[in-house]
């Protein structure tokens, strides 16, 4: 079975295996299955995607979510305040992962090897189990190139670095996260022309939240490049979503975006309405592949997305549900 999720070709592929892992999950997921029995919904009643109930993200905060009684290879964990309750994404196949992503990586950018990877993830490395910093971390690997590396603090040596390395013609990649990415072009302006800057999102506290558009002009103007690229990911997927700019994302084969109205958290809407974020992610085979988010955003006709912004916890209605 899971071998099918990463040879997905077309819709029908998709809407098979997604029923398929509906079941699994149904059957082998507490958490999930008492989800669904509240909503009176069986596998028996379902034949299309949208049919499939979408568990609320809070459920990763209290409960654990698995499919699986194989042991736990992996714990990752939300960022969050110190008061607050992070989500724990508890993994059994950590290869389920690593495939993902890498799969994910190519399908959009072709092969690692190809880049030097650099990171400037600083508040993500400052805590345990992210799984940001696993996936990077990975790549980094992946490109064998001596080169490739993260940088917390150290500002000055990486503008030298990403400046020799573009003008060698080097194709790199630099995934930051945006309050560092500012920090890096306030402290020196660049023209890169070989470099694709990649934002993973997120001020975390450290400045004040910009509209994308806003914060991709500023990114734009301060690397000298003409498009800002995003990953769309979270501690509860196995999964990323790719922005080539403009703030319009794709999805591997997969994955799938759909939005929720958001009076009726149950009822899926149509494309090109603003709604909550409601991601397939296939690749959560041993834990939850059907997860309703907190982002806020939009899908295009195209089957490409755009996020919009989030819900405040008080904002989410129709979800009376969530507590179990």
């Amino acid at each position: 079975m899971q071998e099918s999720i990463f040879n997905i070709q077309t819709t029908e592929d998709f809407k098979q295996v997604a029923l398929e892992v509906f079941k699994h999950q149904f059957k082998n997921n507490k958490v999930y299955r008492s989800f669904c029995d509240l909503l009176y919904i069986h596998p028996s009643d379902v034949t299309e995607v949208e049919e499939i109930p979408f568990l609320p993200i809070q459920f990763f905060k209290s409960k654990k979510v698995l499919s699986s009684v194989d042991e736990v290879q992996e714990i990752f964990y939300s960022s969050g305040t110190t008061r607050s309750i992070t989500s724990k994404h508890f993994v059994t196949d950590i290869n389920l992962y690593k495939e993902s992503y890498l799969k994910g990586f190519a399908h959009f950018y072709g092969n690692i090897e190809d880049y030097v990877v650099l990171a400037l993830l600083p508040n993500y490395l400052e805590r345990k189990g992210s799984s940001l910093v696993f996936m990077v971390d990975d790549l980094i690997t992946k490109s064998k190139n001596l080169e490739s590396g993260f940088y917390l603090n150290n500002l000055k040596e990486l503008a030298k670095k990403l400046t020799e390395l573009d003008q060698k013609g080097q194709k790199v990649l630099l995934v930051g996260v945006s309050f560092a990415l500012l920090d890096l072009i306030e402290m020196q302006q660049f023209n890169l022309d070989n470099t694709i800057i990649m934002e993973t999102g997120g001020m975390k506290g450290r400045r004040k939240e910009l509209v994308r558009d806003e914060l991709h002009q500023i990114l734009q103007n301060g690397f000298g490049v003409s498009k800002i690229h995003s990953e769309y990911g979270m501690t509860e997927l196995l999964s990323q979503g790719y922005s080539k700019g403009n703030g319009i994302f794709e999805t591997p084969p997969w994955m799938k975006i759909l939005t929720r109205d958001t009076e009726d958290a149950l009822t899926i809407q149509q494309v090109e309405k603003t709604g909550g974020i409601n991601v397939i992610d296939l690749a959560n085979y041993n834990s939850c592949s059907f997860i309703a988010t907190q982002d806020l955003g939009k899908v295009h006709k195209n089957g490409t997305f755009e996020i919009i912004g989030r819900f405040d916890d008080s904002d989410i209605r129709g979800c009376n549900l969530m507590v179990l």
